[in-house]
């Protein structure tokens, strides 16, 4: 692997560690026992690694996202797919990811709010016509509207202020809000699915 290439997978391996903010141009050298003046051999300034590698960390997680749906039967099993993701992406991700992100690196940010107000939505609408299609999600709602909650939900999470790390496990919040957005998209055909996937067993 050439040095910039382990450069940013080392230096986004500790932002998802520890936090943006935390970790230091010294820090990133040190992981990789090379000088700090090797690292700005390559990048300007600690942004552009910030921007670089979430770049590749964004382009990454969408081909993921597009072959984990692909892939499925049905939007249900999209869905169950999806909360692996989320489960496997939350067990890496600092809490403060998309704080520091947004007030200390605004370039970068904008490469998430790039990443969610066109993949991501495009993603979601086109998730819940399938499962309307499939007759696991309700022919009444509105699509947009709850595609956009959803991209939403996912930005909730991370607020410090209505979830505190100190008190939220994250990952369990994240689960907990696809989950109940989950449930409320699903028809009787989809909440039978979802509730014999989670093995609940629920009286009529």
């Amino acid at each position: 692997m050439e040095i910039r290439d382990r450069i940013l997978q080392e230096a986004l391996a500790l932002f998802f560690q520890k936090g943006i903010k935390s970790v230091s141009m010294d820090d990133v050298a040190a992981r990789l026992g090379v000088s700090k003046k090797t690292i700005y051999k390559w990048f300007a300034n600690k942004d552009e690694v910030v921007f670089e590698g979430m770049q590749q960390y964004i382009k990454g997680m969408e081909g993921t996202c597009s072959q984990a749906l692909a892939s499925t039967s049905n939007a249900l099993e999209a869905m169950f797919q999806i909360v692996e993701m989320v489960r496997g992406l939350m067990r890496q991700m600092h809490p403060s990811i998309f704080y520091d992100l947004q007030k200390y690196h605004p370039t970068s940010w904008g490469l998430w709010q790039e990443h969610k107000n066109n993949f991501f939505l495009k993603q979601t609408k086109e998730h819940i016509q399938r499962g309307i299609k499939e007759k696991l999600f309700r022919e009444d709602i509105d699509v947009e509207i709850l595609a956009r909650l959803r991209l939403a939900e996912v930005e909730l999470g991370f607020d410090s202020e209505t979830y505190p790390a100190t008190r939220f496990d994250l990952q369990k919040v994240q689960i907990a809000l696809l989950e109940h957005f989950m449930l409320g998209l699903a028809t009787l055909k989809g909440h039978r699915l979802i509730n014999q996937h989670k093995q609940i067993t629920e009286e009529d």
